[in-house]
């Protein structure tokens, strides 16, 4: 399943970083994607709001650098959030 595939969105575990700083914001990231690889979800909806863009410029920025970060995009009806699929290594 792919990115483009994920149509239940309002389903998936979804972190909302409103009222967030910049550094605690990549913090809250770092730990929810770690905490979804334990939990096995492939899709996670980080939800930054519109505003002046920097909290989403912040997430993305992050999520470029995150090797468990497969692919992300923005939610199509929705700017104030982004769709993450995730990566699954086997043990």
């Amino acid at each position: 399943m792919k990115l483009n595939d994920v149509i239940f969105l309002n389903n998936l575990p979804t972190l909302d970083l409103h009222g967030y700083d910049r550094e605690t914001a990549v913090v809250a990231i770092s730990d929810f994607i770690r905490d979804n690889i334990k939990l096995k979800n492939k899709f996670i909806v980080i939800v930054h709001g519109i505003g002046s863009g920097i909290i989403r410029k912040t997430t993305h920025d992050y999520l470029k650098t995150n090797r468990n970060v497969l692919e992300f995009k923005i939610h199509y009806f929705n700017e104030g959030s982004t769709v993450v699929a995730l990566k699954f290594w086997q043990k």
